[in-house]
């Protein structure tokens, strides 16, 4: 059923009648599977994706690179979970490369990213570096382009 969880990755909207008719499958199977995958949490949740610049909705997201001390026994587990904790957290994730953990944030401001920067995350023990990066325009996000926004068409008035 790899196919259910991709057709409901890419448009959790869809029906269980709908899902059915593309899998080639009953409804009550679908259903069926569904339940079992949210039991195992396979399924973790559904989301829409919404382009916040097209209601003018202010606010900032960011980036922020984290170099961490692993703790013995753990790794990078255990500070992964006190950063992914924060209301501020969006997605926490171990990376390879230069830094260890990719963690990305939304605030309503660059000041609120910042504070939470130097005063939350910067005062873990075992984080020792962070880069901050600041997301300017999103073109891309979970498979899903952003469309730019129409173009208003030029009225003349003649007086």
């Amino acid at each position: 059923m790899e196919k259910l969880l991709q057709l409901l990755e890419s448009d959790c909207s869809l029906t269980t009648k709908q899902l059915a008719a593309m899998i080639g499958t009953s409804e009550a199977m679908v259903q069926e599977s569904i339940k079992a995958y949210e039991e195992q949490n396979v399924i973790l949740g559904y989301k829409a994706v919404v382009d916040w610049d097209r209601v003018k909705r202010e606010g900032v997201t960011a980036l922020i690179e984290v170099k961490v001390e692993p703790q013995q026994g753990d790794g990078f587990d255990r500070v992964a979970e006190r950063i992914y904790q924060y209301e501020e957290v969006e997605s926490c994730y171990l990376m390879s490369g230069d830094f260890d953990m990719t963690v990305i944030i939304s605030g309503k401001s660059l000041r609120e990213v910042a504070l939470f920067v130097s005063q939350k995350l910067s005062a873990i023990d075992e984080v020792k570096a962070t880069a901050t990066h600041f997301i300017l325009k999103k073109y891309k996000e979970n498979h899903l382009i952003f469309q730019k926004p129409e173009k208003q068409k030029e009225e003349f008035i003649f007086v």
